[in-house]
């Protein structure tokens, strides 16, 4: 069908109009009265009902559309002129310049509060030995009574290769689409209760720990089971087809043949226990947003090499070396996490459609995300596989130095720098060089170069590294972005996530220098340090944080401009003494990744003084 697309729009010298459509981008021509038309001969007409228009100035996005257009036609038009009018932002006063697909975060002076909390550390009566997806719906109803309205969660991504200890790790997964088949809840898949049943669950549930290698044989047996017994009937199921008519083009085949290949079972297994999982969590999700409560999910910054993606799609990254973090104040040799860095020139060239989709997967049941390690848009530290210490890693992307450049001022590059391994006959300067030797004007000259590598060269380089994806990636879904940007960031990260209204992550443990600003979360503690009373001991020779100064340190918190105040479970709970775990120092989640929850979680709503407490906090702090 020949569709003519026709807007009226009044550029800025150097702007130009493009539209989306499908994920591509056309570029519109300009025409008397600032008429921007486009005609394009559509092979579908369902395309017209997801399509929008952006400015580009200088080769980015510099403006978008507030929601997308949307037109359903009848079947046989030949052909459509579009006479269509650019989508501000109808609500006076709102910071974002996208709509959100929770409302109530676009209203103008919203602040609200939630819980933080992994999946695996719930604890139910009716679960497994571990927290499964349906045990997030009594989270909600406590969130509801307490007068929450977020809860967030780490990544709940499938980990599996061997069952073992190391298969706990969330920010490793196999798959950055299909959901963990642990967080299934097996008497939904026609699992009997029989005594060996509860005989078995009773013991695992009784565990104050998770035992993951324990727990996932437990399991994966059932659900072995369960798919001999019932998985031919359930693929006939019309709801199941559609699942997969949806998934498999995008994800669900590769990975259920990868984890065939694997396991040497049947891939129709992998695609039957995605369908169920994707069901329970759907249903939990919807539930949430019935309550006016949503959930955050988490996006690993990291996609390991033996992952489904890495095989299907190894043009996507780069194979060769692994992300990380250079020496800092926290670790002397760096950090290598192992994964592989992304080749991002390859993932433009379809417009990031493979970020797109993963992003769109989420959001079916995440209304926000946590973008964990958002410098690793801006750039990584790239370690080549050969080594495992960050102490020899480099800048991607970076401005190396040329040899003439280094030579031309009297600099030696041997123990000082080393070349860079994306371009050849360049040179990064060392991050521990070996400098004390050098002659006194040697080592100014050089500490200039280190200083300005380092900390200026590459501000406006990596600004514009980051503004090629992010407009590119929060224009795909709906969900309300925040961006994990602790420690050591270079300046332009805050200026790029003011300008995309990215939510900063705020700590009092580990202040930027400037008060909270609106467009924030803020935090008393997190997943992968320790919790508020932990600090405090730390602080205070191991003596325990008293409930009444935890109530002070929330009250902090929840007094700040920030938009988000969002605390571990944990620390909601320290202002209780009667609730709170006595034994403090095993509530950190780090801890290999295997604390569970003390109480089972519908014990919550019947915490009437803690729950008063929550309460009168936040509606004394204008967030309930």
């Amino acid at each position: 069908m020949n569709t003519t697309f026709r807007i009226e729009y009044k550029t800025k010298w150097g702007e130009n109009l493009a539209l989306v459509l499908a994920d591509k981008k056309y570029p519109m021509k300009w025409n008397e009265g600032s008429i921007w038309s486009l005609s394009l001969n559509l092979p579908d007409k369902t395309l017209l009902k997801d399509y929008t228009y952006i400015v580009i100035c200088d080769g980015l996005i510099s403006r978008t559309e507030w929601k997308h257009h949307s037109v359903d036609l009848d079947a046989g038009r030949k052909s459509l002129v579009l006479e269509d009018e650019w989508i501000d932002c109808p609500i006076q006063g709102c910071p974002f310049p996208r709509e959100h697909q929770s409302a109530k975060f676009d209203i103008p002076g919203f602040r609200g509060a939630g819980t933080a909390i992994p999946v695996f550390s719930l604890r139910s009566p009716s679960d497994f030995g571990i927290g499964e997806f349906k045990d997030l719906r009594p989270l909600v109803d406590w969130a509801v009574s307490t007068g929450q309205c977020i809860i967030q969660l780490l990544p709940v991504n499938d980990t599996t290769r061997q069952g073992d200890w190391k298969d706990s790790y969330p920010y490793n997964p196999i798959s950055s689409f299909a959901l963990h088949p642990l967080y299934i809840h097996l008497q939904d898949l026609g699992i009997k209760e029989t005594a060996a049943f509860k005989r078995q669950q009773a013991e695992l549930n009784a565990l104050p720990e998770l035992d993951y290698p324990r727990v996932f044989k437990a399991k994966m047996a059932l659900i072995r089971k369960a798919w001999l017994k019932r998985g031919a009937q359930d693929m006939e199921d019309a709801s199941y087809k559609a699942f997969y008519r949806e998934n498999a083009p995008v994800w669900l085949k590769e990975y259920a043949d990868f984890c065939a290949r694997r396991d040497s079972l049947e891939s129709e297994y992998y695609c039957w226990m995605q369908w169920h999982l994707d069901k329970q969590l759907g249903e939990v999700a919807d539930y949430a947003r019935s309550k006016g409560v949503s959930l955050k999910g988490d996006l690993p910054i990291g996609v390991s090499a033996d992952s489904a993606d890495a095989y299907w799609h190894p043009e996507l990254f780069n194979l060769d070396s692994t992300a990380g973090a250079p020496p800092d104040f926290f670790s002397a040799d760096g950090q290598n996490w192992g994964f592989p860095t992304y080749n991002w020139e390859e993932m433009a060239k379809d417009d990031y459609a493979w970020w797109k989709s993963r992003l769109r997967k989420m959001s079916r049941w995440f209304d926000a995300f946590r973008i964990d390690h958002i410098l690793g848009f801006f750039r990584i530290w790239e370690i080549p596989v050969k080594f495992t210490s960050g102490m020899y890693g480099h800048f991607n992307p970076a401005l190396p130095y040329s040899r003439e450049e280094i030579e031309g001022k009297g600099l030696p590059i041997e123990g000082l720098f080393h070349e860079d391994p994306r371009h050849k006959g360049m040179y990064q300067p060392l991050i521990s060089p070996k400098s004390a030797s050098l002659p006194e004007w040697q080592q100014k000259v050089f500490g200039e170069m280190y200083n300005d590598f380092f900390f200026k060269r590459h501000n406006d380089f990596w600004r514009r590294n980051a503004l090629k994806k992010l407009p590119e990636l929060l224009g795909a879904t709906g969900m309300l972005a925040c961006g994990e940007d602790l420690g050591m960031v270079p300046d332009c990260v805050s200026g790029v996530m003011e300008d995309q209204k990215i939510l900063s992550l705020e700590m009092s443990c580990m202040e930027k220098g400037r008060h909270w600003p609106y467009l924030s979360v803020c935090a008393t503690s997190s997943h992968d340090m320790a919790t508020m009373r932990m600090q405090f001991a730390e602080r205070h020779s191991g003596v325990d944080m008293l409930p009444e100064q935890a109530l002070q340190t929330l009250w902090e918190h929840l007094s700040s401009a920030s938009m988000l105040a969002i605390f571990p479970l944990q620390d909601w709970l320290a202002v209780d003494r009667q609730v709170r775990r006595k034994d403090f120092r095993n509530e950190r989640i780090n801890d290999h990744w295997r604390y569970r929850f003390h109480l089972n979680i519908e014990e919550l709503s019947g915490c009437r003084e803690l729950n008063d407490s929550i309460l009168n906090l936040l509606k004394a702090t204008n967030r309930a």
